[in-house]
């Protein structure tokens, strides 16, 4: 079914609810039953067309964002508080007030009564007067639906930029308020689809894109990299992915494996390695990739990758990194499990699921993680450990500790112009979004001494 706006058909009917709106309750459903954001949007948008996908899209990721104000908004509108709500309630008064405020595409009067048909069905009459009630109050304040901010200027920025407030104050002690709400206001706009060519250079890549109507820009920080300036009906549809001639990644993981500079020809090992985007990116220039992850569903996206894009020399495998499966590597690269903290404008969930216990639990794993895969790599060799967080605790302070535990490791720059000197930090990798305009990545080169 289409939304309204977006395209020729006709809208679907009001006392109906779209097929878009079910699958964003459904995802939020699963939201709240522990499941993350890219595996429910994916099982839950499967049978829409492409104009109903990217609609659920803006309409989910976009909530997310922006929750903390939407809360705010309808506390203020509730008599007796958020507290009193069913959390399914919450949510969809969430999705309610979103089109509302945020969705240009979708009329006042389709927003409010596709919500409240939504909580009838889900919820029963009662829950839906309120939402009718609640919804119709935004609407007619409008723009001046404002929720009072907090005088303390932590909680202030916390509300408006919609992040949890321990996150907030962490990053203020750190950066100070001005760039931690370039940082906030990043992670709250939706990145682009950036192309890395494969078996192919830019200029043919780029020539396929725009014969397929798509437009293309320079990517950021990453000279041989495309960006997607124009919305993609479909990815898989394309020419261009179909012929495995690209992939989609980042550039802060880009010049994770630029920063690693591994010698052309090398045979190296890639652990905790999926969705497989750097396995792919190393097998430009090694002998041999060999890939592996703990997880063999989320393995599944190296084996697929590596087929697709018809890479012989990538070597897919199940393993635990923390009991190396080879031994006497001399290249080897460990993108660590992280908070994901440099990469909240991509998963807007995980900004809500994190706590503070989350960066004492996460490093003590990234350590062992580094000892086990540091004892694989022969002497001379050269591990590389990155991770796509932005906090010391999983960067900085993982290295430092390694280096004063094991006196035969030193931290090694990587060779000049390997990657922009901007991102360099007394020879660390060090990607900031509120900085270069990207997701945000660390990694550091660790030889050992021959």
């Amino acid at each position: 079914m289409r939304e309204e706006g977006s395209g020729p058909r006709t809208a679907t009917r009001v006392g109906s609810v779209t097929e878009a709106r079910i699958a964003a309750a459904e995802i939020l459903a699963d939201l709240r039953r522990g499941a993350f954001l890219d595996v429910a949007f994916d099982r839950r948008t499967g049978s829409l067309d492409s104009r109903d996908r990217r609609f659920t899209r803006e309409l989910v990721y976009g909530t997310l964002r922006r929750r903390a104000w939407l809360d705010a908004l309808i506390q203020d509108r509730v008599r007796g508080g958020l507290g009193r709500l069913d959390a399914e309630v919450l949510d969809l008064l969430r999705l309610g007030a979103y089109q509302l405020l945020h969705m240009r595409s979708v009329p006042p009067y389709a927003a409010i009564a596709q919500t409240v048909e939504l909580v009838k069905r889900r919820q029963g009459a009662g829950p839906g007067r309120l939402t009718n009630a609640v919804l119709r109050r935004l609407d007619r304040e409008g723009a001046d639906a404002q929720p009072g901010l907090p005088a303390d200027p932590i909680d202030a920025l916390a509300l408006s930029e919609s992040h949890p407030r321990w996150l907030v104050a962490r990053w203020v002690a750190r950066w100070g308020e001005d760039e931690t709400r370039r940082l906030l206001q990043s992670n709250n706009t939706e990145p682009p689809l950036i192309a890395r060519p494969v078996n192919a250079v830019r200029e043919q890549v780029e020539a396929m894109l725009e014969a397929s109507g798509v437009t293309v820009a320079d990517a950021p920080l990453v000279p041989d990299s495309i960006l997607l300036a124009s919305p993609i009906s479909s990815l898989t549809e394309m020419g261009a992915f179909r012929q495995g001639l690209l992939h989609i990644q980042d550039p802060a993981s880009t010049l994770v494996t630029k920063y690693a500079a591994f010698p052309d020809g090398a045979a190296c090992a890639d652990v905790c390695a999926a969705p497989g985007g750097k396995a792919v990116e190393l097998a430009r220039r090694a002998g041999a990739v060999f890939a592996s992850d703990i997880s063999f569903s989320r393995l599944r996206r190296v084996i697929e990758n590596a087929e697709r894009m018809d890479l012989p020399s990538l070597f897919p495998y199940v393993a635990d990194a923390r009991k190396p499966a080879l031994r006497s590597v001399a290249t080897m690269l460990i993108d660590a499990p992280c908070t994901g903290t440099g990469t909240f404008r991509r998963h807007p969930d995980a900004r809500w699921r994190l706590k503070p216990s989350d960066l004492a639990v996460m490093p003590a794993v990234q350590r062992e993680l580094l000892r086990s895969a540091a004892t694989a790599v022969t002497p001379g060799g050269l591990l590389v450990y990155s991770t796509c967080s932005l906090e010391t605790e999983e960067n900085d302070a993982q290295v430092e500790r390694f280096l004063s535990e094991h006196r035969e490791w030193t931290l090694e720059p990587p060779p000049e112009g390997a990657v922009p000197a901007a991102v360099l930090d007394a020879g660390r990798l060090r990607v900031l979004p509120q900085r270069h305009g990207v997701d945000g990545a660390f990694a550091a080169r660790l030889r050992r001494s021959a």
